[in-house]
């Protein structure tokens, strides 16, 4: 539960920042993982960022324990991924906006795997467009975005939805695949 860390009364800073500075110091020698003021990454989160692959946080980001998250990604200010999350930016890469929250057990892939019957589906070439996903979204609890979806500043994913096509600013979504039922702005 990183959104703790932040609570931390001066008496146990004193003790979890150092520590936080050495999670981040390790996973920085070996990724190429650029980090903001102030972010938070649970040292049992796997981060791979390969050159070329770099993930990008802005500040006040958090990361907990047991996500999967491989680059390229790009996060804005105050962005929080919850546990068990599995992130893959494909060649193209995703980017999640300010003030985001991403629920736990999420999955985003930006990539696809080809299906011709000409060779086995694990010798197809891979395609990927990349994902955006705009400021102060909400996703819920084990939703799905695919390759090439944006969804725009303000929406939110219900719980378990798989989102298949771009969503509009200030939409509720949910669904298998996820669909509009609400507008935020509706109340």
């Amino acid at each position: 539960m990183p959104w703790l860390y932040y609570s931390l009364k001066d008496k146990h800073l004193a003790w979890a920042r150092p520590w936080q500075q050495a999670v981040q110091a390790e996973l920085t020698a070996l990724e190429t993982v650029h980090l903001g003021q102030d972010c938070f990454i649970a040292p049992e989160a796997r981060l791979f960022a390969e050159p070329g692959r770099d993930i990008r946080m802005g500040n006040r980001c958090m990361i907990a324990a047991e996500s999967f998250i491989h680059g390229p990604l790009t996060l804005g200010d105050e962005v929080a991924i919850n546990h068990g999350c599995s992130i893959d930016g494909g060649r193209v890469g995703i980017k999640i906006g300010n003030r985001t929250r991403i629920a736990n057990n999420v999955t985003l892939y930006a990539f696809n795997h080809g299906m011709a019957l000409d060779r086995p589906l694990y010798q197809q070439a891979v395609s990927s467009l990349g994902i955006t996903i705009g400021e102060d979204v909400w996703i819920g609890a084990q939703a799905g975005v695919v390759d090439g979806v944006t969804i725009g500043n303000h929406a939110v994913v219900g719980m378990g939805a798989i989102v298949t096509r771009d969503v509009p600013d200030y939409a509720i979504v949910a669904g298998n695949p996820a669909r509009v039922i609400g507008d935020r702005r509706d109340k």
